[in-house]
């Protein structure tokens, strides 16, 4: 509930700026319009950078790896105890 009220005062908040520069002649009149979409384009744009920086310090986890090796010998072990074929042929 906590993250809603903050995308929403952060949404309010760039409305009311949106609008105040509309009512204001800081910014001429035919590039304040363009300001939503130059907005969802640097927050996609944010949001790419953000998943590729993600995917390049992705973490390697040998131990987890370990752990998992170990699970599926287990469960194949499980498995052809109740008869089922898990071999890779």
């Amino acid at each position: 509930m906590k993250h809603i009220v903050k995308i929403l005062s952060i949404l309010v908040a760039i409305a009311a700026l949106w609008i105040s520069l509309l009512r204001t002649s800081v910014v001429p009149q035919n590039q304040t319009w363009l300001l939503p979409v130059y907005l969802i384009i640097s927050l996609g744009c944010y949001g790419l950078l953000m998943v590729g920086i993600g995917l390049m310090r992705f973490p390697t986890c040998p131990q987890a790896a370990v752990l998992l090796q170990e699970d599926i010998v287990e469960a194949k072990d499980f498995l052809m105890k109740k008869g089922v074929d898990v071999s890779c042929d």
